[in-house]
């Protein structure tokens, strides 16, 4: 009897062993509180988090791909990665292949910011012709008609967090932020250091997508997102790392400053 115990639990074991990892695709421009990378791996943060509870839940191993922004969606057409988190389907205008996407996830406000300790509101469109502190491979649709014409230039940091250490240490006046990685960047300075929201830019609901491959276990993932979304446990994993919902952005700002203002947002 117990060799048949042990034969069935061999079985069971070589089994979870055989099953293939969910592989998550990361990218290198990520920074906290959404992913601490070190050594090339992520550690901790929002989004890492999330995804190794899913991994979990789902009953699979979890497998991290980092990767530069610009092979991202490359390496999710090529089969070498199962899973996408953080994205939106209008940042994907061009999507190719047979995906999947979940229910939206979490809501992040673009912001454009700036280091003055008192600041005005702005509307980006009436902006003299300068160079705004953007992230390596993002799109800022709202900001793209302005790129266009040459009234504003991108000047790019290959992650957030550089984007928001130019802008601090005076090489543009003004930047581009999501709002968690403003709050986690402003926690260790100074009130009358920290940057600041002068506009809204856009206001974004993101979630996952999933490569639609019989060998990735595609409703199991959405149905667990689902339920981690809808149980708070997500919005928990963001309250661990924000200490409580997003700062409210100024009012003055969001009544003159909405993303249609700006010509072709």
């Amino acid at each position: 009897m117990r060799l048949a115990m042990g034969a069935l639990l061999l079985i069971s074991l070589d089994g979870v062993a055989a099953q293939a990892p969910l592989r998550f695709v990361i990218s290198d421009s990520w920074t906290m509180p959404m992913v601490q990378l070190e050594r090339g791996k992520p550690t901790q943060g929002i989004l890492y988090d999330v995804m190794v509870s899913l991994a979990t839940q789902v009953g699979v191993p979890v497998e991290f791909h980092v990767l530069p922004r610009g092979r991202v969606e490359n390496a999710m057409e090529q089969g070498e990665v199962d899973i996408r988190c953080y994205a939106a389907q209008s940042w994907l205008p061009r999507q190719s292949g047979d995906y999947l996407w979940s229910i939206p996830l979490f809501t992040q406000p673009d912001l454009l910011i700036t280091p003055n300790s008192r600041p005005a509101a702005v509307n980006p469109a009436e902006l003299p012709q300068q160079s705004i502190g953007t992230v390596l491979g993002y799109s800022y649709p709202t900001l793209q008609p302005l790129f266009d014409t040459d009234q504003l230039h991108r000047d790019d940091a290959r992650n957030q967090e550089l984007v928001l250490e130019k802008l601090l240490a005076g090489r543009n006046r003004y930047a581009v932020s999501n709002q968690w990685s403003l709050d986690w960047f402003n926690q260790r300075l100074l009130p009358e250091q920290q940057l600041r929201s002068v506009a809204v830019l856009q206001e974004q609901n993101v979630g996952c997508y999933v490569r639609n491959d019989p060998q990735v276990p595609v409703q199991r993932i959405l149905h667990t997102l689902m339920r981690m979304k809808m149980s708070g446990e997500i919005d928990k994993i963001v309250r661990l790392y924000t200490g409580g919902e997003p700062a409210a952005v100024d009012k003055s700002e969001t009544t003159k400053n909405r993303p249609g203002q700006v010509p072709g947002s």
